[in-house]
């Protein structure tokens, strides 16, 4: 369900490793929990990144793919071949009904994350949830809260967060060695968006698809070929992704969110263009303030998100002291020096002067997927469940709601939920499911 054209999601699968430990089996959530310790795991997705999470995740020893559910069954061909004995489904709902699960991966369009999630979640089955962790703020801020209240496992694939590399920024940053910080930028060179007219032609669906089922929550709508929608192209559209920064925001914020101990902004300001009727607009920037943390200096701090050919201004890529600006990454500023986090890669530490025969710390990465299944079986925690995803995703869904207020000053309220100085755009919080489609909890 996932595009497989990606190549930086198969360059991260490449940076994490780790061998996972045996341990009993050990639960007090899940239903009726196999003695033999083997976690029975079903993936929504089969294809793409999918592929990828059911692959990490199985290459754990404790692991058994028992499902999957796909709605493009021309998609399935890899998966038969690595897991033959798995039951095959298109319909998630109908494979929730029949199975026993102790975990699943939701990999799977945007649109549909919090409807699969929270489903599974309703039955107490342990989720690991693909970026971003919903498609809108109300999905996501309850999803984090069912899985608090129901005490459930959860991670967000944002592997890179458990990779040493973005280990290293995080430890840097907290143990003080560029002072407190005093503003962060972003970016990715990615553009998940569409300037162009949407296309009037209706074109066959084609065989092996069901379009009814891809649609899902979302309103219903001809199918256009040619990746339009799928499998390749729905990250542009309003309806079924969330743009470059809902693709790429959740990575490149993670490592500064985590080292900044950043929580909910308190205003999001877009200053570029604003998305069409179908799909969202290319070179954003949008400008943040959260509130200040203990790894900040006293008052609000400024984070600044800039994609497609959009860069932070020429005073702030002057302080990599002639370095090229990394395709994506970010920029820490402290009072006592900079970080540049590049994307992936082990951050630099600058000015050059000051730093120059400074030894890191040794860091070492863990296997995200594994984290997870770990979990499940009882042993340790997960480091991006949906306590610490849940807020990351909602500030990266901040952005792409103020995109559609160019040049306004969105205050918010995250304890509330709601923008409290435009009204109207209270709307982008919540989405109506098309009838048929609605979810308890949701």
């Amino acid at each position: 369900m996932q595009p497989a054209s990606d190549p930086s999601r198969r360059e991260f699968l490449k940076l994490l490793g780790g061998a996972a430990f045996a341990a009993p089996f050990v639960t007090s959530n899940l239903l009726a929990a196999p003695p033999s310790g083997i976690v029975r795991h079903a993936s929504f997705g089969a294809a793409g990144m999918a592929m990828a999470d059911i692959s990490e995740i199985a290459s754990h020893p404790n692991v058994r793919v028992v499902a999957v559910a796909e709605i493009d069954s021309g998609r399935l061909a890899g998966f038969r071949q690595k897991f033959p004995e798995a039951r095959v489904y298109q319909d998630y709902r109908v494979l929730l009904e029949k199975e026993q699960l102790d975990s699943v991966n939701v990999s799977t369009p945007d649109h549909m994350h919090a409807p699969i999630a929270m489903a599974a979640m309703q039955r107490g089955i342990n989720v690991y949830g693909q970026k971003p962790l919903t498609h809108d703020l109300h999905e996501t801020r309850q999803l984090t809260e069912y899985a608090r209240k129901k005490r459930l496992v959860t991670q967000m694939g944002i592997q890179i967060h458990s990779a040493a590399e973005y280990r290293m920024a995080v430890q840097l940053v907290q143990s003080g060695v560029i002072g407190k910080v005093r503003e962060i930028h972003t970016w990715s060179s990615k553009a998940w968006g569409d300037n162009g007219a949407m296309p009037t032609r209706v074109d066959p669906v084609p065989a092996g698809l069901n379009w009814d089922l891809w649609l899902g929550v979302a309103a219903e709508r001809p199918f256009i070929g040619e990746g339009w929608y799928h499998p390749g192209n729905w990250r542009r559209r309003l309806d079924f992704g969330t743009g470059t920064f809902g693709d790429m925001g959740c990575h490149i914020f993670d490592p500064v969110f985590k080292a900044v101990g950043l929580t909910s902004p308190v205003s999001v300001r877009s200053e570029g263009p604003a998305p069409n009727s179908h799909s969202w607009a290319t070179d954003a920037v949008i400008r943040y303030v959260f509130p200040e943390t203990p790894f900040t200096i006293k008052g609000s701090i400024p984070v600044t998100w800039y994609d497609g050919n959009q860069r932070p201004p020429a005073e702030v890529r002057a302080l990599l002291e002639g370095r090229e600006l990394p395709d994506q990454g970010s920029i820490v500023i402290g009072t006592g020096g900079v970080m540049v986090i590049p994307h992936v890669a082990m951050p630099i530490l600058l000015p050059d002067a000051k730093f120059k025969g400074f030894k890191l710390p040794e860091v070492k990465g863990t296997n995200h997927w594994h984290q997870f299944v770990d979990a499940v079986r009882g042993v340790g925690k997960t480091s991006a469940n949906f306590d610490y995803a849940g807020p990351l995703t909602e500030a990266v869904l901040l952005g792409s709601v103020a995109t559609r207020f160019p040049k306004t000053t969105l205050d918010w309220s995250g304890r509330r939920l709601k923008f409290t100085n435009v009204k109207e755009a209270n709307q982008f919080v919540r989405r109506a499911y098309r009838k048929g489609w609605e979810t308890k909890g949701l």
